[in-house]
C-alpha cells in the first residue's frame, strides 16, 4: 500500500511504495531518497540527511545527528504513477523541524 508524504501545510511532497519500503519519491516519480537504516530517517542518493518521517509528514530536524555515510543502494526502478491522494490537513511543524527544501525534493528543476 503506497505511503503519501506530505509537508506542514499538507501538500503532498512524497511517496514510498509501502510503509516500510526503502526507496523514496517524489510525486513525479522521481527518486530523492531511500531510507538506509530501517527507520524513519530518510537521506538522499548521494547520503546526504533528507529528512525524517513524522505519521504522514516528511520534515528536516535542525538538530538531527550525523549517522554516517550510508553508502549507495544502487538505483531503483521506476514506480510508476501514484494516483494522487489529495491534500492534507494543515498540521504545524514539531518542534525544531521545518520543511524539506524544495531543491531536494524536486532535483531535475533544481539543477
Amino acid at each position: 500500500m503506497t505511503e503519501y508524504l506530505h509537508d506542514s501545510q499538507g501538500v503532498w511532497i512524497a511517496f514510498r511504495t509501502g510503509p516500510r519500503a526503502r526507496y523514496l519519491f517524489n510525486p513525479d516519480g522521481d527518486w530523492i531518497g531511500w531510507f538506509p537504516w530501517g527507520d524513519d530517517d530518510a537521506v538522499t542518493p548521494g547520503g546526504a540527511y533528507l529528512g525524517t518521517v513524522h505519521g504522514d509528514r516528511l520534515f528536516t530536524d535542525a538538530g538531527h545527528p550525523y549517522r554516517g555515510d550510508p553508502g549507495y543502494p544502487g538505483a531503483p526502478g521506476y514506480p510508476g504513477a501514484a494516483p494522487y491522494p489529495g491534500a492534507g490537513t494543515y498540521s504545524g511543524l514539531p518542534s525544531a523541524c521545518d520543511d524539506v527544501p524544495s531543491n531536494l525534493l524536486w532535483p531535475r528543476i533544481a539543477s
